[in-house]
C-alpha cells in the first residue's frame, strides 16, 4: 500500500481529515480511506495504458456523514496527477467530484483531455 500525500491546506479541510488517511492499494486496485484506523472506502480503478479509469466508489454507511467521500476523491485524484497518469472517470462520485472541481479538468478525459 502507498499513502497518498496530503497538502496542509487540504488536512484543515474538515475536521474529519486530521482522523483520515488515504492509501493507494494497488494489490486490490483500489484506494481505501480510513478513520480512526478502520477501512471506511474505497474507490475502485483500472490502469489502462496512461488513464487510471474510476469505476466504483463506496463509503461504508458507519462512516457516512464525515466528508470522507470527498477526502478519498480529492486525494486519490492528486495521487493520479502526480504520478503522470489522465483520469477517466467512470464512476458517479468521481465524476460528480470532478464536475464541481474543475481546476483538475486538464487531467480528465472527456474534459481537457479528448480522445
Amino acid at each position: 500500500m502507498h499513502p497518498v500525500r496530503t497538502r496542509k491546506e487540504r488536512a484543515n479541510m474538515t475536521e474529519s481529515a486530521p482522523e483520515s488517511k488515504v492509501v493507494r492499494n494497488d494489490e486490490k486496485d483500489r484506494y481505501e480511506v480510513f478513520y480512526g484506523g478502520e477501512l471506511a472506502g474505497f474507490s475502485e480503478y483500472e490502469e489502462r495504458d496512461d488513464e487510471t479509469v474510476f469505476i466504483h466508489t463506496e463509503i461504508d454507511g458507519a462512516f457516512s456523514g464525515k466528508g470522507l467521500g470527498s477526502i478519498l476523491a480529492g486525494q486519490a485524484i492528486e495521487d493520479v496527477i502526480a504520478r503522470g497518469r489522465v483520469i477517466r472517470p467512470l464512476c458517479p462520485f468521481i465524476k460528480a467530484y470532478l464536475e464541481k472541481h474543475p481546476q483538475y479538468d486538464e487531467h480528465v478525459v472527456g474534459k481537457g483531455i479528448t480522445r
